[in-house]
């Protein structure tokens, strides 16, 4: 059961895993226990949420994303996906805004990477 939610985000208490919405098309979980740390960057408004596990490299672009690395960091962030370009407007001041969510997928060096983009 969420406990937070929006067009875009939610939290939970229970959560084992994050889900991410790369588009309509494409998502996937990737459990905490995999998770390996994060880094939060801003510049003005404009901020960049750097998510990495073992597996994938998650960056989130958004503004308010500060909430979002605060719940991560309780392992209770359950799901991000970006805002429809028509809603971000409407969201709440102070409340995360998601732009774009770009997954990586990471392997051994010698392998290429695959990205994946909103």
């Amino acid at each position: 059961m969420s406990t937070k939610t929006s067009e875009n985000w939610a939290s939970d208490p229970q959560a084992r895993a994050l889900r991410i919405e790369v588009s309509s098309e494409r998502s996937l979980l990737l459990p905490f226990d995999h998770f390996t740390h994060s880094e939060l960057t801003s510049e003005g408004k404009d901020q960049r949420l750097r998510l990495v596990f073992t597996s994938h490299e998650v960056v989130i672009r958004g503004h308010a994303l500060r909430r979002l690395e605060t719940v991560m960091q309780r392992m209770e962030l359950s799901f991000v996906g970006a805002a429809p370009g028509d809603r971000q407007s409407l969201t709440t001041e102070g409340q995360p805004v998601i732009v774009e969510i770009v997954v990586t997928e990471v392997g051994p060096p010698n392998q290429s990477s695959q990205a994946s983009k909103e």
